[in-house]
């Protein structure tokens, strides 16, 4: 059941992510930062789409990935556009990769020690799911504050 529960609010919340960065009519502000904010939506975007197609699409799907972390928060200027496809690939890659899955695979660890430690793959969802809506929430505020 936890496999089905998380598929219904990652794909919630990846829609989410999605008319957020749609919601920028002027794209160039996408890559701003000001004071207030030290990471632009835009490469929020790109940390939580390398996020988890290395930690659910690659490890836990099987999809083929290379994550470039420092590009995540270094790249600039990656076309609006190329997010949103992006983004609707990543929502694909999530549902098959947890679909995929199998139920008694909730309290096996997570192929990789992450934190230092073994974790369990229902404990590892669980916090990539609260990451993933942290920096949500912070690309939410950063297009309230600095889009027109």
């Amino acid at each position: 059941m936890l496999f089905s529960e998380l598929i219904k609010l990652f794909e919630r919340d990846i829609d989410r992510l999605y008319a957020e960065i749609e919601a920028y009519s002027v794209e160039k502000i996408l890559w701003e930062t000001n004071h207030h904010i030290s990471n632009s939506a835009g490469n929020l975007c790109l940390h939580l789409l390398g996020n988890l197609q290395a930690f659910v699409g690659y490890e836990l799907g099987g999809f083929e990935y290379t994550r470039d972390r420092e590009f995540e928060f270094a790249g600039k200027n990656v076309p609006k556009s190329d997010l949103l496809s992006s983004i609707s690939n990543l929502k694909r890659i999530m549902i098959s990769s947890l679909e995929g899955m199998d139920e008694s695979l909730v309290e096996k660890d997570y192929p990789k020690e992450v934190f230092g430690k073994p974790m369990t793959n229902e404990y590892f969802l669980i916090h990539l799911y609260g990451h993933f809506n942290y920096h949500l929430g912070q690309i939410n505020y950063h297009r309230r504050l600095l889009h027109p």
